[in-house]
């Protein structure tokens, strides 16, 4: 295995249905694997949240993610940004389009002065997205 950098996103009990949606965006495979499944105690209420989730796409794209344990500290969306990047545009499009639903975009998707189109947005978990489509040389 190659050394690779992905992002890891931390969330406060809803990890699972972001993955899930992630998923939905992106296709791949996806891995869950909860407390519970590492020994947690099912009365401690949360042996059923996400201890470690990745999703690899056919695209070449790693995104990993866990629940936050109670106690942890939690902030949400206000240290990392996803980069999606590339000269796909269709491809990259129908990204955007999803990451959009039920979020709120910060630029819009389009030509920007660097010639490339470029968007920024805040997806329905909170997490911030830029996609930025590389124009043709010519």
């Amino acid at each position: 295995m190659t050394a690779r950098l992905n992002p890891y996103l931390s969330f406060r009990d809803d990890a699972r249905a972001a993955m899930e949606f992630y998923h939905s965006v992106f296709g791949g495979d996806l891995a869950l694997n909860t407390f519970g499944e590492a020994g947690a105690p099912a009365d401690g209420g949360y042996a059923d949240r996400i201890m470690h989730a990745m999703l690899e796409t056919d695209n070449g794209f790693t995104l990993m993610a866990a629940d936050t344990p109670p106690g942890m500290e939690h902030q949400p969306g206000t240290n990392i940004s996803i980069s999606l990047s590339g000269d796909e545009g269709d491809l990259l499009r129908g990204y955007w389009a999803k990451l959009v639903e039920g979020g709120a975009v910060a630029v819009p998707l389009e030509k920007q002065m660097w010639g490339d189109e470029f968007g920024s947005c805040t997806d329905r978990f909170g997490i911030s997205w830029m996609v930025n489509i590389g124009q043709p040389e010519g």
